[in-house]
């Protein structure tokens, strides 16, 4: 009986041993998260944001290279309000999100990319 306690503890001590390793792999494995500041440097001038918001809401041609950079600029634009709002005290929990996606895309009468929200959990504030 006694015999068979140590070997239930050894095996119980050998497990928790090997979750453990396991569990420090998987946090080695994390990938840094981007700075919304070094961002907001790549973002084109205000000017021409507002250029090719109007361009896009008017339905005019745009070039991809135009398109891809006022995508990315909301993208940013809809993180960081995201990321001011989530650290705010007088904002309710989850509201940043409807509200920020409201403000940047829908009430400009912009389609709302895909994965949008999990996209930016990958910038840090």
């Amino acid at each position: 009986m006694l015999y068979q306690a140590q070997k239930n503890d050894a095996i119980y001590l050998s497990l928790i041993l090997s979750s453990n390793t396991i569990m420090a792999t998987k946090k080695k494995n994390k990938k840094p998260k981007y700075s919304l500041k070094r961002a907001k440097k790549r973002i084109i001038s205000k000017t021409k944001y507002k250029e090719l918001i109007a361009k896009r809401q008017h339905h005019k041609k745009l070039t991809l290279n135009q398109r891809k950079k006022l995508d990315h600029a909301l993208f940013i634009n809809y993180c960081s309000c995201v990321k001011s709002l989530k650290y705010d005290k007088k904002v309710k929990d989850y509201l940043e999100y409807p509200v920020c996606m409201s403000s940047i895309y829908k009430k400009r009468g912009f389609e709302v990319p895909k994965g949008v929200t999990a996209r930016c959990s990958k910038y840090k504030h």
